[in-house]
């Protein structure tokens, strides 16, 4: 039986994954997905987060937060944002969402949510505050029709950020512009700060935050509904829960490359043509030389002795049925490998031909993304990768810690790789000190993989209570200098609420480029 699967770690069988996160693929939603315009590749992205983790949830909420949305009730969000789910991994911490542009990721306590193109993300943050106050449960001030607004959960922190556009003229709904997005945002909570973060003539991020524990704007009615309870918890467990949610807090950190004008023959593999050129390669070499194996192992069975144990074969998928009189199915092949008319006797997957999962599992393999997270350090590891027409790939990766049980992550990749408007961007919250890794190491690797003619690295790490010294910071900033091929053109290190933020622009040093799009003009 020839083996046509991608290898187990980045596989799109759900069944080869008993115990772990499980996949579900959107057929419908994966219908007609083309990528061959001119396309807006940097993303917005949004983190909401209702507690400060997951072992902080209100007395009041669902025990599991989040996670008891229901998908459909996710989709229809995803409505107002203008994209659709194409598959999601399941797991007990976190589930992951691949959308036709970009990703979601539904924690316990928070939601990730991270669009492409002309999406309008912003557009569905108040369905998500009212799912999370109606579905979830968290507290929240009550609707007021006459006024026109909806019921809200109110959350604990919330994130915005982007790079600057290429194409900001192709934006709708509130992304038009940065002053736009942030009177959308200070329409919804009080006290929001607005940051660009790099050279206004250059290459420049976008930050938006609020403090901790947000307030609605206005100041809404709580829901009378909800009684406040205290929780009455011996000290012992009061000390291990508070324990447990510093060191939750204390390892969070988030991490973005940001890559755009890619290296032409780097980008080539995220083409469908190339992609699948790779896959039917790959599928003859391993049906011949299971044919080879196979033919090796029947030899060994005419030969054995009567009544010798033949389920070993079995166990091992080489034969199905072995008959007395066994004719060898095999006797067309040859020694030496050819594509020859043995191999036109295969059938070639349709799916290793079209868009879509298989060849999104192909180039997640081939190109060494799957490897930045590798199985042999997180067994449990799971990515979900999608390969679009003619062009573009998506994938995320859920990596469940091998060291502390409860503890998954995430990581995500997109790419859009036409030559006029490549890009290409990485983000993962995988803890370093999980990984045994420096940063700088896991930028190196996925640079390598894109060799992008420049890249931003946003670095957001959240610091120890009871260190308000930047200097930690500084020092993790002095890490990141050395990218092998590349000059740092620009460094900035911020103090923020809780949080260390690190930005860095390098370019690559035989890069002959143009100066960066700026795209906007202004605030």
């Amino acid at each position: 039986m020839v083996n046509t699967e991608i290898p187990k770690h980045c596989t799109t069988s759900p069944s080869s994954f008993s115990g772990t996160p499980l996949l579900t693929i959107n057929r419908e939603a994966t219908i007609d997905l083309d990528s061959t315009n001119t396309f807006e590749g940097p993303e917005k992205l949004l983190e909401v987060w209702f507690s400060a983790s997951p072992l902080s949830l209100p007395e009041a909420s669902a025990p599991s937060g989040l996670k008891v949305v229901p998908s459909e009730v996710w989709k229809e969000m995803l409505d107002l944002v203008n994209c659709k789910v194409l598959s999601i991994v399941e797991s007990e911490e976190v589930d992951a969402y691949l959308l036709s542009e970009s990703s979601m990721f539904v924690f316990p306590h928070k939601l990730i949510l991270k669009t492409c193109g002309t999406t309008t993300l912003l557009s569905g943050l108040p369905k998500i505050l009212e799912i999370a106050a109606l579905a979830a449960k968290f507290p929240h001030a009550l609707g007021d029709a006459v006024h026109g607004k909806a019921t809200a959960a109110i959350p604990y922190r919330v994130f915005y950020s982007r790079k600057n556009f290429l194409f900001p003229d192709r934006q709708r709904g509130p992304h038009r512009s940065w002053r736009d997005e942030v009177k959308s945002l200070d329409r919804l909570f009080l006290g929001g700060s607005a940051y660009m973060i790099g050279k206004m003539n250059g290459e420049h991020w976008y930050l938006y935050l609020t403090e901790p524990n947000t307030m609605l704007t206005p100041p809404a009615t709580p829901d009378r509904e909800q009684p406040v309870k205290v929780l009455d918890l011996p000290d012992s467990r009061l000390r291990a829960k508070a324990q447990a949610m510093d060191l939750d807090d204390r390892q969070d950190e988030t991490l973005e490359i940001l890559m755009t004008d890619l290296e032409l023959e780097n980008a080539k593999q995220f083409y469908l043509e190339h992609a699948s050129a790779v896959a039917e390669g790959q599928y003859f070499q391993q049906a011949h030389k299971a044919r080879k194996d196979a033919r090796t192992h029947l030899g060994s069975i005419n030969d054995m002795d009567e009544g010798e144990d033949i389920e070993q074969y079995r166990a091992n998928g080489v034969v199905e049925k072995i008959c007395d009189d066994s004719v060898d199915v095999f006797s067309n092949t040859s020694d030496g490998y050819s594509a020859s008319a043995s191999d036109d006797e295969l059938t070639y997957p349709q799916e290793l031909t079209t868009e879509g999962h298989a060849l999104g599992t192909v180039v997640s393999d081939s190109s060494g993304l799957s490897g930045v997270y590798p199985t042999s350090r997180y067994p449990d590891a799971r990515v979900d990768a999608y390969l679009f027409t003619p062009c573009g790939f998506s994938a995320n990766g859920v990596i469940p810690s091998p060291d502390e049980e409860g503890s998954t992550h995430y990581f995500t990749v997109h790419v859009t790789p036409e030559p006029h408007c490549s890009y290409a961007s990485f983000e993962t919250n995988v803890p370093a000190s999980q990984t045994g890794r420096e940063t700088a190491d896991v930028i190196q690797q996925v640079v390598g993989i894109f060799k992008p003619g420049r890249f931003s690295v946003t670095l957001f790490e959240a610091k120890d209570v009871a260190d308000e010294d930047i200097s930690n910071a500084k020092k993790k900033a002095g890490k990141l200098e050395a990218i092998k091929g590349y000059r740092r053109v620009d460094r900035i290190v911020h103090d923020l609420e809780g949080y260390d933020l690190v930005f860095k622009y390098y370019e690559r040093f035989d890069w002959e480029g143009e100066a960066p799009r700026l795209g906007e003009v202004g605030f």
